[in-house]
């Protein structure tokens, strides 16, 4: 997706097919966990802004891996002093996309207890280095699979913010599973951070759907359309081109021409960018949106800066976007 970082196309499965073949083969040598530079690490940093309810019962650690930070964040909250989580993928400028395993990523699903892939054709390569590092009694969740969408749906759900409370459910209730002794603790986890950590997050939405439900809006790409369907705002690019962004492919010169249209006849209100894809084609739209008096907002892939939580990422962005939308309509 960030075409500007990664400088490779989507459909690159030969050298992460080869990779995985290094990945099996070492994934056999050892069980233990380890860190993959800067595509894994724990991600007990990024459990900042949400207390521990609380330690004591089972003492049993949870090893978990998640494929991306966004839901690893939010796993290694749920899970508090009872889970060890680890995000491959963990470094803002790291795609994933085109994300390509290495060994100690095989180690470390090999000994995982339980495994969150996002699915819907997102990262593919998680899909792989799982079938090809099986761990005894692994639970694995793939979102995709959670919310209903098969890969062509828009993958990124993580900007759904009824995705977001249905994976926590199902975290929680699988963590239940995997250590019942400590299932009461899960839920007092789950109820801290739905309830108290994921506050400001809940408001912002429900405050940005009822005074800016229906506002139009534009965007640079897919990432931004369950978060616009999530706050009910009205958006106006062509769905053709937001995937074409998102996908790394060259938009059509019909969509250009009626983004161009729409901005400058002023039909949208905000324009979103995902700040981590900017394109030649989004700059220009950036800097037309801006040049015409449109608001305009941010928003980034993954979890940036990388040791943030996931509510005070999502926080910090749905600011910024009401602040946008206040000023394009004078509500406030």
């Amino acid at each position: 997706m960030r075409t500007d970082i990664s400088g490779r196309a989507r459909a690159h499965t030969g050298t992460a097919a080869g990779s995985l073949v290094v990945v099996t083969a070492l994934a056999a040598l050892s069980a233990c966990s380890t860190s993959s530079g800067s595509g894994s690490g724990s991600d007990n940093a990024a459990a900042s802004g949400s207390a521990d309810s609380g330690k004591g019962g089972s003492g049993k650690v949870l090893h978990v891996v998640a494929a991306e930070n966004f839901w690893g964040s939010v796993a290694q909250q749920l899970g508090g002093s009872h889970a060890d989580v680890k995000s491959i993928i963990s470094n803002p400028d790291a795609d994933p996309h085109d994300y390509e395993p290495t060994a100690a990523d095989g180690r470390t699903v090999a000994s995982a207890q339980y495994t969150i892939v996002n699915g819907i054709g997102y990262d593919a390569w998680a899909d792989k280095l799982l079938s090809a590092n099986p761990g005894s009694g692994r639970t694995d969740l793939k979102v995709g699979d959670l919310v209903g969408l098969k890969p062509g749906g828009n993958p990124h759900r993580w900007y759904s913010p009824d995705d977001v409370h249905k994976v926590i459910e199902r975290i929680t209730g699988d963590y239940k599973k995997l250590d019942p002794a400590d299932a009461a603790y899960f839920d007092a986890q789950k109820k801290t951070y739905e309830t108290q950590t994921l506050a400001p997050y809940n408001k912002l939405v429900a405050d940005i759907k009822a005074k800016y439900a229906g506002t139009p809006i534009g965007a640079s790409e897919s990432i931004v359309t369950p978060l616009a369907d999530g706050l009910g705002l009205k958006m106006l690019t062509p769905e053709s081109f937001l995937d074409a962004i998102s996908e790394g492919t060259d938009p059509t010169a019909k969509d250009k021409s009626a983004i161009d249209a729409q901005i400058q006849n002023k039909q949208i209100k905000v324009y979103v960018y995902n700040s981590q894809n900017s394109t030649p084609d989004v700059a220009a739209q950036v800097k037309a949106a801006k040049a015409a008096g449109i608001a305009v907002a941010t928003v980034t892939e993954t979890l940036t800066p990388a040791g943030a939580s996931f509510q005070d990422w999502q926080v910090r962005q749905l600011t910024d976007i009401e602040k946008a939308l206040a000023q394009a309509t004078g509500k406030r």
